[in-house]
């Protein structure tokens, strides 16, 4: 069997939704601008604040119920904005909050939806790319000219939910995408909108080792801070991620959600982990490929597409592209933010061995008895 015939592949109308996120780009643009003062208030432009804050540190659109539910909730000085929320047992900023919300009450979820889940910083950028690649490899069958990951961020091909698509309460068009529609999150199960938890749409979920997961996370929200803000300690976030007070954490109660529920719908829920996809890329590329119902035909095999998929998504290709050294989101964040070694163990080389030993003791802790190890 072909792969066309095994697979309705592809899903985004690239030209539409790439025109599409010019115009979103340029309307959050005027949106900045419009929050500016004019030449005649009491500040000049110059010196108003607003005017250096990224996008991703500001609050836009929060509704009424986001802030009355935000008045009720526990609160934590963040690791980049100024404060995480506590809801539904996870931390979020105010920004994300507001987001997840008006995901939650919009997102209608279809039968053949993909999304792609993880905690952040457990290589998101990296399973965008993969899953964009096999689903649409029809179409962009060569992976050396004119694929769409060589011109964009996989951040672009493949929106978030919560972090792109509902951000500042904005109510997205759906109709420039085709099914099988592939979506990302960080959404821990509990906080999925109800229709994605009762339909029968597929998650791929990927985990990586705590402690990577948390020195990458650690480098990223510096990268994030400005200037003024200043650098975290990794002392200090090294605290809050120990009591679960992270983006989307606590991580170990984020990953068993999805491990349990992959133990029960193993047709449903995939549950990779960073290390093995490292360590056997090919093998995990092709279980990817078999969940998602689009297996690798034995004439793909014979021609090396599963390696043109694995040199084209991999680390060193991505964060050498051009697009990825020099563009960013429409909310302010650089797409080389997004890449930083991509290396397993490099935990070794920031924390103490006091550190290690904590994080290992927890993980032992929060993990025993489900069957999953790091």
């Amino acid at each position: 069997m072909s792969t066309a015939q095994s697979c309705p592949l592809p899903t985004v109308s690239l030209s539409k939704y790439l025109e599409e996120e010019g115009q979103n780009k340029n309307a959050e643009s005027q949106l900045l601008k419009s929050s500016l003062p004019a030449e005649n208030d009491c500040h000049t432009q110059a010196e108003d604040p607003v005017s250096d804050i990224p996008k991703y540190l500001l609050e836009l659109g929060l509704t009424p119920e986001c802030k009355q539910l935000i008045s009720s909730l526990p609160a934590e000085k963040g690791w980049v904005a100024n404060l995480l929320h506590q809801y539904q047992g996870f931390w979020h900023t105010t920004r994300q909050l507001q987001a997840v919300l008006t995901c939650q009450n919009h997102f209608q979820a279809q039968e053949t939806d993909i999304l792609l889940v993880t905690t952040p910083k457990s290589g998101t950028t990296w399973l965008k790319a993969i899953v964009f690649a096999l689903m649409n490899r029809v179409k962009y069958p060569n992976t050396d000219n004119n694929h769409p990951l060589l011109s964009e961020n996989p951040h672009i091909l493949v929106p978030f939910l919560e972090y792109g698509l509902y951000i500042d309460s904005q109510v997205p068009n759906f109709t420039t995408f085709t099914s099988p529609r592939l979506f990302a999150t960080h959404l821990p199960l509990v906080s999925l909108p109800e229709s994605a938890k009762n339909s029968s749409c597929k998650l791929v979920y990927l985990c990586r080792n705590p402690k990577d997961t948390f020195v990458s996370l650690w480098h990223f929200t510096n990268k994030l801070r400005t200037k003024d803000m200043g650098s975290n300690s990794l002392e200090e976030t090294f605290d809050k991620f120990t009591r679960g007070v992270s983006l989307y954490g606590p991580f170990w109660d984020h990953v068993l959600g999805y491990w349990k529920e992959s133990l029960e719908n193993p047709e449903r829920v995939l549950f990779l982990k960073y290390e093995e996809m490292k360590e056997q890329p090919k093998l995990q590329l092709m279980k990817l490929a078999q969940f998602l119902g689009c297996p690798f035909s034995n004439e793909e095999e014979t021609r090396d597409a599963v390696d043109g998929i694995q040199k084209l998504c991999s680390f060193e290709n991505l964060s050498n592209l051009e697009v990825n050294k020099i563009g960013k989101l429409a909310s302010g964040e650089e797409y080389k933010a997004f890449f930083r070694r991509g290396e397993v163990g490099d935990a070794k080389n920031h924390l103490t061995p006091q550190m290690i030993e904590k994080l290992d003791q927890i993980t032992e802790q929060k993990l025993h008895g489900y069957g999953l190890k790091f």
